[in-house]
C-alpha cells in the first residue's frame, strides 16, 4: 500500500472549504483588503508614533551632570572652613557643600552674597571659578586663587 491508496476510515464532518463558498468565504475571515488581510503583516503600533515624536534628551549621561558650575557662596566657605585652609572642588565634596556624580565634582563658582558685607578670612582657592566681587573680597583678606 502506497500514501495515495489510504482511504479515511471516518468522513470529514463538515465539507472542505475553499475560495468564495462556505465559513470562511471572500476575505478568509481576515475581514478587510489591503496590508491587513496580507500574510505576515507589520503595522506599528499607535504609540510608537507618538513615542518617536517626543523630543529626546542628546547628549553622554542625558544631562545628568550639570554643564553650568555648581554654585558656592563665600559666607558659605566662612562658615565651614578655617583661615589657611585651602578650598578645591575635592575639600568642598568632602565638607558636603557640593554633592558627587559616580566620585565626579563639577565645576564649581565661588560668589559673593549680596548680604554678605564682611570680608572673609585668609583662605586660598585652587581649581574653582571665581567672580570678579568674591576675587576682590578674598584679596582684600589676604586669601589668594589660583
Amino acid at each position: 500500500m502506497q500514501i495515495h491508496q489510504v482511504k479515511r476510515t471516518h468522513k470529514r464532518k463538515s465539507p472542505k472549504e475553499i475560495g468564495r463558498g462556505g465559513k470562511r468565504g471572500k476575505t478568509s475571515g481576515r475581514g478587510t483588503k489591503g496590508q491587513k488581510a496580507r500574510a505576515g503583516r507589520k503595522l506599528r503600533p499607535e504609540i510608537r508614533e507618538v513615542i518617536k515624536k517626543i523630543p529626546k534628551l542628546r547628549g553622554y549621561f542625558f544631562n545628568s551632570i550639570q554643564t553650568k558650575p555648581v554654585v558656592v557662596k563665600l559666607s558659605q566657605i566662612e562658615k565651614t572652613f578655617k583661615a589657611g585652609e585651602e578650598v578645591t572642588p575635592k575639600a568642598l565634596a568632602e565638607k558636603g557643600l557640593v554633592s558627587t556624580y559616580k566620585g565626579k565634582v563639577s565645576k564649581i563658582k565661588i560668589l559673593i552674597g549680596q548680604k554678605d558685607e564682611k570680608i572673609p578670612s585668609k583662605i586660598s582657592f585652587k581649581g574653582v571659578l571665581v567672580s570678579k566681587s568674591a576675587l576682590e573680597a578674598i584679596e582684600k583678606a589676604g586669601g589668594s586663587v589660583s
